[in-house]
């Protein structure tokens, strides 16, 4: 299926690695010029040599703190001024720590407030003007089924999370007809975030090795496994093409049926 987004210019936050990345490489292969941004130089080489070994659209890699305002401001200002327009935003943002309610304090709230909402915030607010003027403007959300249902020892994504999905809901009618705005769902896809976790698990001592911990994120899949980051990349695309212009508001999982709400 052509999704009709050849051309098209889309910006994807948080892009270097994982559902960030799985997402700019849909888009790329569907012909969309995409701009890629990561804090580290060296992951953010890396992904734009995988992108560019795609043959789609062209790339911009921009090493970029999605935390700090000025930096988002500056990221959208060279995405407008290399590919001429902005037609398509996806946030993405970096994990946040894993741990019960006791033990996170006033500075792990912030910080997870900061990184999750904000920076979805300062980039919608960022490229409004650029979208509105595009026939096909869209603002897809990267969030988690943890804003549906608690994930246990995930309290800070539980919560924070929430908030962007308040965000999507509200601006999907107060930016609409003009541009639309969704999110996607993801449960565990196989991810550097899920190894993290994982990793963070062992060291409390809630498994014994590695394998353990990722039979227990897939136990509650019906699918009986984890994600591959590109199913959920592709559902990114689709949301931001023509194909889904009557998908406005809606928060989409992609979790293999794990959902029971």
């Amino acid at each position: 299926m052509d999704l009709g987004i050849e051309n098209n210019a889309a910006l994807v936050t948080a892009s270097t690695s994982g559902l960030g990345l799985a997402s700019a490489k849909s888009l790329v292969r569907e012909g969309a010029n995409v701009t890629i941004c990561g804090r580290t130089e060296d992951r953010l080489a890396t992904a734009e040599e995988e992108l560019l070994a795609i043959d789609g659209g062209d790339v911009l890699a921009v090493q970029a703190d999605i935390t700090q305002d000025e930096e988002i401001a500056a990221l959208v200002e060279e995405t407008v001024d290399t590919f001429g327009s902005l037609d398509h935003v996806v946030t993405s943002a970096g994990g946040v720590p894993s741990g019960p309610f006791l033990e996170m304090n006033d500075d792990n709230w912030y910080s997870a407030y900061d990184l999750l909402v904000m920076s979805h915030v300062r980039a919608v607010r960022e490229a409004y003007p650029y979208l509105a003027e595009s026939n096909s403007g869209s603002i897809t959300a990267i969030t988690s089924t943890s804003v549906k249902e608690a994930i246990d020892g995930l309290i800070l994504s539980n919560a924070v999370r929430r908030a962007v999905i308040g965000v999507i809901k509200t601006v999907s009618r107060e930016l609409s007809p003009e541009v639309r705005a969704n999110a996607v769902l993801p449960a565990a896809h196989e991810t550097p975030r899920i190894e993290d976790l994982i990793t963070q698990a062992l060291d409390r001592g809630e498994y014994d090795n590695y394998g353990e911990g990722l039979d227990d994120w897939s136990s509650d899949i019906p699918m009986n496994r984890i994600g591959d980051p590109a199913e959920l990349g592709d559902v990114v695309a689709f949301l931001s093409s023509p194909r889904a212009s009557f998908v406005n508001g809606a928060s989409i999982p992609v979790d293999g049926g794990r959902m029971r709400s």
